[in-house]
This record gives structure tokens, C-alpha cells and sequence, in this order.
């Protein structure tokens, strides 16, 4: 194989399976910041990306190709045609759960800080031994 017929594999690839591998960058990048992370507000940014990853691989799932939406009215009557609509709602009430967890460890985190000066978990932890 020569260079050029590599690339054309490479774009092939990309072009087909490409935005499944952006979804594995996000989730691993995720991933790893809340192992790494010390700092809660970084670990709750990277829990959003994790979350963000999800939905977003659900909603590449539920696409078809050549599909359309199941709410224009047509002289389409097979339901083949149709995109399902089901992942993209769940997805939907996904998006709102993750907003409404967010909310919620914002809210936490705001205490935390005002209770113990610092979201740094080792030093949370040291002054909470205190």
C-alpha cells in the first residue's frame, strides 16, 4: 500500500466510523479527568463531558441513512423510512437529568467552599479532619 491509498482508507474510515471515535476521545477524556482531577469543580466539568459523550453516541446510534423524520406527513407509508424517534427522546430527558445533577453539585460545591474555604480535595480533606 502506498501513501496515497492509506489516506484514502484513513478518509474512508473517517468519514464512515469517525464521529464514533470523537465520542471515545470525550468519554476517555472525561474519564481520565475525574480520576486525575483533585479539584472538584474540574471533576463535575469532566463528568459533564462524560455525560455529553453518552448522549451524543446514543443520538449517532439512532441515525439511519436515508431516514426522515416520522412527523412530516407524506405518501411515505412504510415505517422503515422513519428515523426512530424514541433514543431521541430519552436523550432529551438525559440532557435535563444531567443539567439538574449539575445544578445540584454546583449547589454542593458553593457549600463546600464556604464551609471549609477550598473544593482542592486534599486539602478539603485535611480540614475536615481538623
Amino acid at each position: 500500500m502506498n501513501n496515497t491509498e492509506i489516506i484514502a482508507v484513513l478518509n474512508e474510515f473517517l468519514a464512515e466510523k469517525g464521529i464514533y471515535a470523537l465520542v471515545l476521545i470525550l468519554f476517555f477524556l472525561g474519564l481520565f479527568g475525574m480520576i486525575m482531577c483533585k479539584n472538584y469543580m474540574k471533576k463535575l466539568m469532566a463528568m459533564n463531558i462524560m455525560q455529553v459523550s453518552v448522549i451524543f453516541f446514543f443520538l449517532c446510534l439512532a441515525q439511519k441513512e436515508g431516514g426522515m423524520i416520522p412527523v412530516l406527513a407524506g405518501s411515505v407509508t412504510d415505517s422503515g423510512a422513519y428515523i426512530n424517534p424514541l433514543p431521541h427522546a430519552l436523550m432529551l430527558t438525559a440532557i435535563v437529568v444531567s443539567l439538574g445533577t449539575t445544578g445540584v453539585a454546583l449547589a454542593l460545591l458553593i457549600r463546600i467552599k464556604n464551609q471549609y474555604g477550598t473544593v482542592e480535595e486534599d486539602e478539603l480533606l485535611r480540614r475536615m479532619e481538623e
